[in-house]
């Protein structure tokens, strides 16, 4: 997820990933593989949510896809390739993946092997909704049945502060009828400003002021229940990274 615009390219960021500024790192996917996830997440959890069933459609929704690669592994592994074409024809599933890194953007644009069912834009959720609204009045729905924002929190809450983060989540939430959240934990933040530091670069703006701190998963849940409509139905653990997996469900 990148939240505001900076060069795919900087070798720092290749050699010390952890230190991009927006997220938007590149060859993410090199050290955190899609696996780090799915390893987690049940291939039936669409049929399990009740989507193989009274959906013609089912939309999906990649909050800061990075260059797509968990995009497509995530489809993949949700839409088997087992499903055999009659029941394909009447269960559909597009999934949309955006980034504000447009060189991102152009990578996954370039690598999608299924350019009829997922889509990749460049979007930053901070400022621009419209895109989202119109993908889904040309899909005939008012929300998107499953949201991912996995590792992307964190970047929103140190460029725009606790508002920005609480205003992204009901954003998230006001257009998902399910969300899969990976909040980053606050050891992720000490480290992100540490070798931000250690680069020589500007401090993040608002990492000393924060006041959403500690277990920031925790104060997503919160947030998510008390003022967005949402519930948690479901934790699938932690990853690798020591991150939680929680699903929120509308109510």
């Amino acid at each position: 997820m990148a939240t505001c615009s900076i060069s795919s390219g900087d070798i720092d960021e290749i050699n010390d990933p952890g230190a991009a500024p927006y997220g938007n790192f590149i060859n993410y996917y090199t050290f955190n593989p899609p696996e780090n996830r799915l390893s987690l997440i049940p291939a039936t959890l669409l049929q399990d949510l009740g989507y193989r069933d009274g959906h013609q459609t089912t939309l999906i929704l990649d909050v800061g896809c990075n260059s797509g690669e968990l995009s497509v592994a995530f489809y993949q592994h949700l839409v088997q390739e087992s499903v055999c074409q009659e029941e394909s024809d009447k269960w559909k599933v597009n999934l949309l993946g955006f980034d504000l890194d447009e060189i991102l953007i152009q990578r996954a644009q370039q690598n999608n092997p299924r350019p009829r069912s997922i889509s990749f834009i460049p979007l930053d959720i901070t400022k621009d909704n419209d895109q989202l609204q119109d993908y889904l009045d040309h899909h005939g729905c008012s929300h998107f049945h499953l949201c991912l924002c996995l590792a992307v929190t964190m970047w929103v809450h140190l460029n725009h502060g606790d508002s920005g983060l609480l205003q992204v989540l009901s954003r998230l939430a006001s257009i998902s009828q399910h969300l899969l959240l990976e909040a980053q934990p606050w050891k992720c933040y000490r480290s992100a400003a540490r070798r931000l530091r250690k680069l020589g670069r500007s401090d993040f703006d608002h990492f000393k002021t924060l006041k959403i701190r500690g277990d920031v998963a925790e104060h997503a849940r919160e947030h998510l229940e008390t003022n967005c409509g949402m519930e948690l139905i479901r934790s699938f653990g932690s990853t690798t990274w020591e991150r939680k997996l929680l699903l929120f469900k509308r109510r």
